[in-house]
């Protein structure tokens, strides 16, 4: 049984023989993205997907919610297949996939994302992560995969000079997605947290959370008119110790991560205790 998940949706999450199951795909870099697609093309050989995600560039917004503004759906062709393409968020996308479009999934799967997730710091602002942990939140198993980049540049630029790494990555989406159809989906976990090195060299890897991906800093600079202006910025972690999830992507290693939606912080009680009670 899934830890978490209300009885009466378990069953409906492990597909029989018989049963083709629904795979619900979104993402946070967009419905054209190149990492969308090759996660399409891994799981489309597994059953039904069913695409539904941001229309435009949505990356670090976590779990946040368009509740001040109306949302519009409008489908989108590649090749054959046509997508719901949201003009919000990724959890809004999750929500109107589920309430609005009425996708029943076995699962729920957000990526590949451009740009790995690991550590506190990236899944509490990660909208790959933020759409799974929605879906989660309303009882549907599901996986995030992000895609370790060599140079933060590449979030940016064409995604088709990645093709060779997407390639590898399929491979891995449709590994994974196979053994949790097949073998379910293990307890105390809403969200798997998947991110594949940019040049895979090890095997899979059961890491916990590193404590932070990037090194803060902030670039000021100056305006034509002399004002000043901020970019938020800072290299990427890549000494942290091992068995975090940013060591294991810098060994070649495929970082598997177990994601709960309880941030009750258990140990701290007993503490509170004494201060409060």
């Amino acid at each position: 049984m899934i830890s978490g998940f209300p009885p009466e949706t378990q069953a409906s999450h492990y597909p029989h023989e018989t049963h083709k199951p629904c795979i619900l795909l979104t993402n946070d870099d967009g419905v054209n993205s190149e990492g969308l697609w090759a996660a399409y093309e891994a799981l489309s050989e597994l059953g039904e997907v069913i695409v539904c995600a941001p229309a435009t560039q949505q990356s670090a917004v976590g779990r946040s919610l368009s509740i001040f503004e109306p949302l519009r759906v409008n489908t989108v062709k590649r090749g054959h297949v046509t997508a719901y393409a949201v003009g919000g968020k990724p959890t809004d996308s999750v929500i109107l996939a589920l309430f609005a479009l009425g996708v029943k999934p076995d699962i729920v799967v957000s990526g590949i994302n451009i740009g790995e997730n690991v550590s506190y710091e990236a899944i509490t602002t990660s909208g790959t992560v933020g759409a799974a942990l929605e879906a989660a939140n309303h009882g549907y198993p599901s996986v995030a995969f992000s895609l370790q980049i060599e140079d933060q540049k590449e979030k940016f630029d064409d995604a088709r000079h990645l093709a060779d790494r997407f390639l590898e990555s399929k491979g891995v989406v449709k590994d994974i997605i196979l053994r949790v159809l097949e073998k379910g989906f293990p307890t105390f976990t809403h969200v798997i947290n998947v991110n594949i090195p940019s040049v895979i060299t090890g095997e899979y890897e059961i890491p916990h959370l590193a404590e932070h991906l990037f090194v803060t800093g902030v670039e000021k600079r100056l305006d034509p008119r002399g004002k000043p202006y901020y970019w938020i910025n800072g290299p990427l972690i890549t000494d942290a110790p091992e068995g975090t999830d940013v060591h294991s992507i810098h060994k070649g290693n495929i970082s598997i991560t177990p994601i709960t939606l309880d941030c009750t912080a258990y140990s701290g009680s007993d503490e509170l205790k004494k201060l409060f009670l």
